[in-house]
């Protein structure tokens, strides 16, 4: 049987022992995730808490939800697939408005379901056969926290309780330790203690201060990853921080992009004189390309390689900053090929391979590489991105690099390869 199997099935049972014990709660999604699963809960409508003053479901529930999902288990019950038309789906639902909203969107006329108990819920499956299949011992809910239906925050919040599960007792305790060990090496507390940086409430969330030992060591890394892309033929620019907005209208930003750019700058707020708007960068693509175009250039001239440490800005939801790992301040050592058609492959070569080096002078061995295709919103021609992912593919397969898909996890302007480094929990983080 597989974890993932495991997992996806603990999650309709956390739903069910939620629903005995918090009647009227509606429910939102419950998927498997990496070492675990969650389910996304809104008890605003549930009268008994919203007298009592107890709108949201809290960290002091959690025990209790824990010992009723284990008393379901030890019942045996059985998970049934059911198949039945959409409007019998919305009659079996018609008092849980967000799964009524899931049914809409729903392609054909009917609806898969799964039914354990007393508890039903809109499914593909797989799942086990029977509760008993879990052993008791191998799972526990660890934290709950806020999260907007449909991650929009126009949309209400629900209650997000996240457990880990696994087939056996003894692949608990190891994750658990090997969390605990994590804990030590948290580098947002080492940053502290090491008088690295720190993220100050009055500065602003996800905008990393550094200090003088962590500046240094910053800068040393920056020193290294520059020498080497020149001594590979790539040539220093510096861009500024801020363009006028009609830059990422043509760039295609603004249309792709948006929800991850920050405000724009209102410059006729400054005075009647100022007529255009400005948008702080997001990225540095635009600025390079506008580096290229000050003069004609001839194919000879090619490839043309530009690379800076340019500091970007995006907008991350307060709820998902994360340390050095996910922020708002960026300082990436970006970089930019322009060559012909005929020098991609190469040229893509010679990147990941370099790429391959750099991680390896810093003792990154264990990482995973995903080639990510066309996305559904995308810019240019079908014919041109199956070229461009054509390339990709040669270049991984030429330096016999294993590779996953990711399919439709490409950036809107093009298909990318993403290496994820692994930390001290085996957890994946995009590096490149």
């Amino acid at each position: 049987m597989k974890t993932e199997t495991i997992r996806h099935s603990l999650a309709h049972i956390l739903a069910y022992a939620v629903q005995e014990l918090f009647p009227g709660v509606k429910f939102g999604i419950g998927p498997a995730i990496e070492n675990g699963f969650y389910y996304d809960f809104d008890t605003n409508t549930d009268q008994h808490r919203l007298e009592n003053r107890l709108t949201q479901i809290t960290e002091g529930d959690l025990h209790k939800i824990e010992k009723k999902m284990k008393e379901i288990i030890k019942q045996g019950i059985s998970f049934k697939k059911e198949v039945v038309s959409e409007e019998k789906a919305k009659e079996i639902f018609k008092s849980q408005p967000y799964k009524l909203e899931l049914i809409e969107g729903l392609p054909g006329k009917t609806v898969s379901l799964y039914k354990s108990g007393g508890f039903t819920d809109l499914c593909k499956g797989p799942h086990v056969k029977s509760t008993k299949e879990i052993p008791q011992d191998s799972f526990k809910l660890t934290r709950i926290a806020g999260a907007y239906w449909r991650g929009s925050e126009r949309n209400p919040q629900l209650s997000r309780i996240y457990g880990i599960g696994f087939q056996t007792k003894k692949e608990l305790e190891t994750h658990l330790l090997k969390e605990v060990e994590a804990e030590k090496r948290d580098h947002r507390v080492l940053g502290q203690k090491m008088d690295l940086f720190h993220i100050d409430d009055e500065v602003g969330p996800g905008l990393i201060l550094w200090h003088p030992k962590g500046a240094i060591l910053k800068k040393i890394i920056m020193d290294y990853a520059l020498r080497e892309y020149l001594n590979n033929g790539y040539q220093l620019v510096d861009t500024p921080h801020i363009a006028k907005i009609n830059l990422w209208k043509t760039s295609g930003h603004l249309d792709f992009y948006k929800e991850n750019m920050m405000p724009p700058l209102h410059m006729a707020e400054m005075g009647k004189e100022e007529k255009d708007d400005y948008q702080i960068k997001p990225m540095n693509c635009p600025f390079h390309i506008a580096i290229y175009k000050t003069k004609i250039r001839s194919y000879k001239d090619l490839p043309i390689r530009y690379t800076e440490m340019g500091t970007v800005y995006r907008y991350e939801r307060s709820g998902t900053l994360h340390g050095l790992v996910r922020v708002r301040q960026i300082t990436q050592d970006d970089a930019h090929i322009i060559c012909t058609p005929k020098q991609l492959a190469d040229e893509l070569f010679s990147a990941l391979k370099l790429t391959k080096k750099i991680l390896k002078d810093f003792g990154f061995k264990d990482f995973s590489i995903y080639l990510s295709t066309r996305p559904e919103k995308f810019v240019g021609t079908p014919k041109i991105w199956q070229k461009a992912e054509n390339a990709l593919q040669y270049a991984l397969k030429k330096l016999k690099l294993k590779y996953q898909t990711d399919a439709g996890g490409g950036a809107f302007y093009g298909p990318k390869i993403d290496i994820k480094i692994k930390d001290s929990l085996n957890r994946e983080w995009q590096c490149t």
